[in-house]
């Protein structure tokens, strides 16, 4: 079992990178992040509240587009500050027949960005991936978060394209054997 550390500029945490649902993977004074069980409700409408703030209300994406069934499948972490509520949310979605695994979903309530809470949730999911033997991730990235995710060693691999009228560019991220 492997430990890593993340630091930030007020903060040093570390967490372990074979998480389980509830587990806390990654904890500051601010926030932390737990990976949940989508079966559990009072989890999964935490992770649906951020993402309809931030998807549905703030970028006007359609209800029905926001849901799909990959949510049963796939991993998920969620943020939460100090007080429980609900900051940010992400998902891992396994490898599909012609298709790697993908990270998607990723949403941060807008008063928690640019404190670290995405890129902690990014880490998490990260290293979940490496926990289970993926060797490569991809994702559709919007455009205004490209930089965000290069940061993290994500590339750019494709042209741009529309998702529920954003623009969007697929990236891809090889996963070292560490």
């Amino acid at each position: 079992m492997r430990t890593v550390a993340i630091a930030t500029r007020r903060t040093r945490t570390s967490y372990n990178a074979a998480f389980a649902p509830r587990e806390t993977v990654m904890s500051t004074t601010a926030f932390h992040v737990v990976a949940i069980d989508w079966s559990n409700a009072h989890d999964r409408d935490a992770c649906r509240a951020v993402r309809e703030a931030v998807f549905v209300i703030e970028q006007h994406v359609p209800i029905e587009d926001e849901w799909d069934e990959f949510d049963a499948i796939s991993q998920h972490v969620l943020a939460r500050d100090a007080h429980g509520e609900a900051i940010g949310t992400g998902r891992l979605v396994p490898p599909q027949t012609s298709a790697p695994a993908r990270i998607g979903r990723m949403a941060v309530r807008g008063p928690w960005r640019g404190r670290h809470v995405g890129a902690a949730l990014l880490h998490a999911l990260v290293e979940r991936a490496r926990t289970l033997g993926y060797v490569t991730l991809e994702m559709h990235a919007q455009t205004h978060a490209l930089a965000f995710y290069a940061r993290h060693g994500f590339a750019v691999c494709g042209n741009e394209f529309l998702e529920c009228g954003i623009a969007h560019r697929p990236m891809r991220r090889h996963l070292d054997a560490e």
